[in-house]
Order: C-alpha cells, then structure tokens, then sequence
C-alpha cells in the first residue's frame, strides 16, 4: 500500500491550466515543459508572440497542450485580454506562475546609479506585474474551485538594497498579503527565491571570482543552482503535496542566506 504522503509526491496536473509568464525561454519555458510533462496545460505567456509561439509548438509537439499568448505583464489591459482569450479557449486557469521580470545587473545597482525611468519601468514589470496578473486570474480561479500562484522572487529580497532587491523584496510582500486576500476563493500564493543560478546568462554578467566565492565559501550546498532545482520547487508548490502551505517564501539557495 502506498503512503497517501509518497503518493502527493507525484505531482498529478491532468486536466489543470497553468498560465506562465515570461515563458518563452529559460527557467519559464522550462516550468511549461514540467507542467505538460506531468499532465497539465501549459500557456505561453510572453511580450514577444512569436517566440512564445514557436515555444509552445516545441512543447505542444501535436497533443495541444501548449498555447501562446502575449502580454507585458506590465500592461493590465494587455494581460486581462489574454487571460480571457486563455478562458475562451480552455475554460479557464488553475495555476499562475509569476516569473516575467527584470533583473541581472544592470537593476543591481544603487539606485543613484539607475534613471528613475529605468526604477520606474523595473517596478512597473517586477512589482505591478505580479499584481496585474494575479488580479487577472482570481475570478477564473475561483469560478474553478481555487487555484495556485507561485511568484518567482529571488535572495536579492533578502540580502540587497539595490532596486532590484528591493523589488523582490516587495514580491515577498505581495505573497504574503495575497495568500491573505484570496485564501476565502480556495487559493493558495507562495514565493520562491532562487539563490546563485548556474545559467548561461547569470554566469555572463557575473565575475568568475564572485561567483566562485559565492559557491565555495557563502553556499552550504557547493554548487551552482540548476534550472531543475526551481522548476522541482515550483511543481511541489503547485501541487496537492503542499496542500498545507500558503503564504510562504522558499529560497532554494544552497543554505544562504540562513538567519532566524
């Protein structure tokens, strides 16, 4: 007989819609495949149309479980129109996952550095993005019994002053006032905040020396984070296993920052 607690380890996603934005490539796309690979339905969310296209055809590889739609996360009016084209099409959304944003870098920085042009377009995509989209969703999500949103927020929220750390440290926020706000409709917010990744783009922008001080002396866990380890947290938030959890932010960081 099989413990009901091993079994909610399986994450079961038939029949579910996940709407992912800033799908188009890298850990997005990546949480998209994991999703229509454990049974679900995944939408493309992206500013750019024709490469959410092109990934949704690569992930939907004939069984039309994939589809595109575009939206700047920043744009309320753009993101209500492609929420309700995805509810036209698939009845609606049980899963909202939050990852559009701006980062790396050059959002980094002091904020004297920044023009308050580039502050304000940061916030607008990082901060209002997740507010758009999770007050896009609620009623579709409620109208299916509940739902789950994840918000991809990042160590910076804990660790810098910077715009950018400052920006996931709002996303914290969010989840947190959120979980409170929609728990009446059944639905579950949490965070996740990646620490050091090992992607193709972080590792570009980041000096060799800091990333390995970083790994070797910062980090409990001596290696760089993998997509995989994002995308395993995200599909265990989504599902029935975390049943239990709401509100919460998870750094999956190789152990930094620990504090109590």
């Amino acid at each position: 007989m099989t413990h009901p607690a091993i079994k909610n380890l399986t994450p079961a996603f038939s029949g579910k819609v996940a709407f992912i934005t800033g799908a188009a490539q890298g850990f997005g796309r990546n949480f998209a495949e994991a999703i229509v690979a454990a049974g679900g339905r995944a939408v493309i969310c992206d500013i750019d149309l024709d490469a959410a296209r092109a990934t949704a055809a690569a992930i939907a590889a004939g069984n039309e479980r994939a589809i595109a739609v575009r939206a700047d996360v920043a744009d309320e009016g753009t993101v209500d129109a492609a929420v309700a084209d995805v509810v036209q099409q698939w009845g609606g959304i049980d899963i909202l996952i939050n990852n559009a944003g701006r980062h790396l870098t050059k959002y980094n920085q002091p904020f004297a550095k920044l023009s308050r042009t580039d502050i304000r377009e940061m916030m607008d995509v990082n901060f209002m993005g997740v507010v758009n989209c999770t007050l896009a969703c609620r009623d579709s999500m409620r109208a299916r019994g509940g739902g789950v949103i994840i918000n991809i927020a990042s160590i910076a929220g804990y660790l810098s002053s910077t715009p950018y750390g400052v920006s996931k440290l709002a996303v914290r926020g969010l989840t947190i006032a959120f979980a409170g706000e929609l728990a009446a409709d059944n639905i579950r917010v949490n965070a996740i905040a990646p620490g050091l990744m090992g992607t193709e783009a972080a590792l570009a922008e980041l000096p060799e020396e800091f990333v390995t001080k970083f790994r070797d002396e910062l980090q409990l866990v001596h290696r760089l984070g993998k997509m995989e380890d994002i995308t395993a947290t995200v599909l265990y938030l989504c599902s029935d296993a975390a049943s239990f959890i709401t509100g919460e932010t998870l750094k999956v960081s190789g152990g930094y920052p620990l504090g109590i």
